[in-house]
Formats: C-alpha cells, sequence, structure tokens
C-alpha cells in the first residue's frame, strides 16, 4: 500500500468563486488532487500546482464515466465489453493520457464495470448512491495487485476513515464530494494523521556499550514535533526502536522540535506505506512517519539531513528470545521512549531497563515488506 492520498470535488458552485474557495482550500490542505469543470481548469492551473482532474483533454487526469467522457450514462449495455466508457479508456491510454474512471455503483454489474476500467486506467473512482453498501471490499481484494489506485467517493471524515480501514488495506485515496470547507480540513488531519495505529512493544535493554565514530544522520523534518513522538529507526527491519525528537530543553543545546537525531547511515527508518528507507538515502522532500508512544502516526516532510561524524553507541534489546540493534549517537540528548512512554537518554540507559520498539515479522527487499526467511545481525 502506498502513501494515502485525497482528491476534492470542485464542481458543485454555482459561481467561480465559490469553486475557486473549494479549490483553494483544497490546496492549502494537502489534497493531492480536484475534480473541476472542465472551464475551470485554466483557471484552477494558475492556484497551485496540484493534480488538475476533469473531463477536459488536457487536464492532467481525465475524468471518464457519468457527466464525463464516455457515454456519460448510468444504464449499463449488455456486454460490459461494450461499454463506451471502457472503450474511451482504453483509447486515451493509447494516447498516452492519465485516466479515471468513475463509477457510481448501483448493483453487481457496476461493480464489475468498475473492476475492468481497473485494468487500463490509472484511478478507479467508486461512488454510491448508498455509501456504506459500495463493495469496496470486493475490489479491494480483486485489484491490489493491479497497477491502478482506488478511490471511494465520501462526503464526510467518518465516510473517509471507514474506506482507509476496509479489509485493514484500505482504499488508496478517497473524493471528498462536499462543499464544507471544515470537513475537507477534516479529511486533510485524517490523512496526515495516518489511520493505522502502530502495535509498539516493550523491549529489555540487554547491551549498551560505546562504540568508533561513526557516520550519524540527523533527521530535520518541516513539522513541530511532539513531546512523547519521534522516529521509528533501527539496524533490523523487524526492529525499529522509538528513537525520540528533541523536543527536551537541555542544559547542552536548545531543543530542536523539528529534529530526530536518528543514528548511523546504515539504518532503517519506517516511512509511510509500511515501507523503510536507509537513512542514507534520506534528503529533502522525502516523508517519514513520525509516531508517537501509543503508536498513532503521522506523515512529515523531510525538511534537511544532516551527516556528520559522531562517537556512537550500539543498543541491544530482547523481546521474547530476540535481539534487535540499533547504533545512535553517544550524547546526552539522545533519547529512546521507555515503557513509560518517558524520554530515556542513551547517556542513563542501563541493561534492564525497557524502552518501546515496533516488531513485524518480515523481511525488506528494496525497502518493501516480503514474506521470505532474512536474518539480520
Amino acid at each position: 500500500m502506498g502513501m494515502r492520498f485525497f482528491w476534492v470535488d470542485c464542481r458543485a458552485g454555482r459561481t467561480w468563486t465559490r469553486r475557486k474557495s473549494l479549490v483553494t482550500t483544497a490546496l492549502e490542505s494537502g489534497a493531492s488532487g480536484v475534480v473541476i469543470r472542465p472551464e475551470d481548469r485554466e483557471k484552477a492551473e494558475v492556484l497551485g500546482n496540484i493534480t488538475i482532474v476533469s473531463v477536459d483533454r488536457e487536464s492532467d487526469v481525465v475524468l471518464v464515466g457519468p457527466g464525463g467522457e464516455g457515454d456519460g450514462s448510468l444504464e449499463l449495455p449488455a456486454s460490459l465489453s461494450d461499454s463506451k466508457d471502457l472503450s474511451e479508456i482504453k483509447r486515451l491510454k493509447g494516447e498516452g493520457r492519465k485516466t479515471a474512471g468513475l463509477v457510481e455503483i448501483r448493483g453487481k454489474g457496476y461493480e464489475r464495470l468498475a473492476a475492468l476500467e481497473a485494468r487500463d486506467a490509472d484511478y478507479i473512482v467508486v461512488v454510491g448512491r448508498d455509501w456504506e453498501v459500495i463493495p469496496l471490499e470486493n475490489l479491494i481484494a480483486e485489484l491490489q495487485k493491479e497497477d491502478v489506485k482506488i478511490l471511494a467517493g465520501v462526503k464526510t471524515a467518518e465516510q473517509a476513515r471507514t474506506a482507509f480501514e476496509t479489509l485493514e488495506i484500505g482504499v488508496d485515496g478517497v473524493l471528498l464530494q462536499t462543499g464544507d470547507v471544515n470537513t475537507i480540513k477534516k479529511v486533510s488531519r485524517l490523512v496526515a494523521g495516518g489511520v493505522e495505529r502502530l502495535g509498539l512493544k516493550v523491549a529489555r535493554i540487554r547491551t549498551v556499550r560505546p562504540v568508533s565514530m561513526g557516520d550519524r544522520v540527523c533527521i530535520d523534518t518541516a513539522s513541530l514535533l511532539q513531546i512523547g513522538e519521534g522516529m521509528l529507526i533501527g539496524s533490523q527491519a523487524n526492529g525499529l526502536f522509538l528513537v525520540h525528537s528533541e523536543t527536551l530543553e537541555s542544559e547542552y543545546v536548545a531543543s530542536r522540535p523539528f529534529r530526530v537525531n536518528a543514528g548511523a547511515v546504515h539504518a532503517y527508518v519506517l516511512v509511510p506505506g509500511g515501507k523503510t528507507m536507509y537513512l542514507s538515502d534520506l534528503k529533502a522532500g522525502d516523508e517519514v512517519l513520525a509516531v508517537d508512544r501509543e503508536g498513532n502516526t503521522r506523515t512529515v516532510v523531510v525538511g534537511r539531513v544532516k551527516i556528520e561524524k559522531r562517537p556512537l553507541m550500539l543498543i541491544e534489546a530482547e523481546i521474547d528470545g530476540r535481539i534487535y540493534k540499533t547504533l545512535l549517537q553517544n550524547a546526552e540528548t539522545i533519547n529512546l521512549v521507555g515503557k513509560d512512554g518517558r524520554p530515556i537518554s542513551v547517556s542513563r540507559l542501563k541493561k534492564g531497563d525497557e524502552v518501546l520498539l515496533y516488531t513485524k515479522d518480515v523481511g525488506r527487499h528494496f525497502g518493501m515488506e516480503v514474506e521470505e526467511s532474512l536474518i539480520e545481525r
């Protein structure tokens, strides 16, 4: 599963002034796309850098479905392969254009049409008159290996949350169909904050010892992190330590609430979509997960990565007989998060202390989870 996102439907306002306010709110709220009327395309393009979705063939993504290209009809043909919408998507794909198939689910046949369109479209948007009966489960299960993004049409933040949580996999995105700017902001917070809550475990410290110098990475984000919040980092992909942000005041240095002193260049950091990246690969503009002591997540953007030579410390912790390791800078200001949720400095860490980890019995292949036997020591 990739990064979750949302589009805003900005076609409903009677005047451009009203529709413009929706586009502007979508931009300010971090929406990745707006669905607009074709006559608004050029005006919307100058408001900011955002994916424009409309029936206009010059749009970033061409919308195909009721009220769009294709037959614009809600009636199904006798044979789904004769669908004009399906033919239009195939033709646009042949021209190298990106497409979004829009299907209003009114029965099993419409679900099948959505699945067929998804084979060729870049996005498939499913909308229901009675949202609760949209067969998202079937589509998610059938299309999870297809190269298509699934969006659910929703009207509220609560519906968006349900769509993201369906089958534990969830849709890739939602199309928010509302004229309420506050709802747009709520969905923005939902997407940025993450839906998944990670199950952190308590690990017992086995080893704390200084090692020689190494290249250490500081991750400076474009967000203000909170006390109790940090990032999941470790030498093994299946065991990541919650490394606390530099939000605490110290007699040695001022707080840097945007920073996580993350550890050595070889380590993994958890990023959106259940993936990991090497710290050495991070750069400005990348996205990483900020995680609090309860396991709640939110996406933050990397603003800067600082790599400097510093003395390091090896930390080993145990859960149910398995040992997990990481290398952190040997400094008073570097903290893990204890069992009680409080920061604990690595300079005071000792054998028997309990800290929070995130563990998963998977290996990694180019940052992706894979079901294979893998040992990292």
